[in-house]
């Protein structure tokens, strides 16, 4: 999990990655990862290359377009 956390966190400087981070569901936990990309292939290709996937512990990716995103303004 710590190389799953520091892949995310480089993709996050790099300015790919958003949002990242675990959803404590009651259903089970999953993780949400928002990252700006110039297409759906490139999403794919950053959860393809995730160490978590690579170790075929049996998690998993969905990706799914996000056309629109409101986000708050920043704060003074």
């Amino acid at each position: 999990m710590g190389e799953h956390a520091d892949y995310w966190r480089k993709l996050s400087r790099a300015g790919h990655a958003v949002a990242v981070g675990p959803v404590f569901d009651p259903k089970g936990p999953w993780g949400l990862a928002i990252v700006e990309t110039e297409n759906e292939a490139e999403a794919e290709a950053f959860a393809a290359a995730d160490p978590i996937i690579g170790a075929a512990l049996g998690f998993r990716y969905e990706v799914a377009p996000i056309p629109q995103i409101i986000l708050r303004e920043p704060k003074d």
